[in-house]
């Protein structure tokens, strides 16, 4: 991902790769609520990472249903 416009990337990219990041973003959305709730987790702001990241996923999947 670039830094400037992370969603620039994902434009690029099938609708299979966009599933495939979305299955993997949202499993690692799911452990990083795990671990923080059991006191693992050393930086809470990979948890809103995560999230954001399967909404520009999911955002991506629908501009490529349009």
């Amino acid at each position: 991902m670039s830094k400037k416009n992370p969603f620039s990337d994902l434009t690029a990219k099938s609708m299979e790769e966009l599933a495939q990041l979305e299955v993997e973003n949202t499993a690692k959305g799911f452990t990083l609520r795990f671990q923080n709730s059991l006191g693992q987790v050393e930086n809470n702001a990979e948890i809103r990472k995560a999230r954001r990241q399967v909404a520009r996923v999911k955002t991506a999947m629908q501009v490529k249903l349009k």
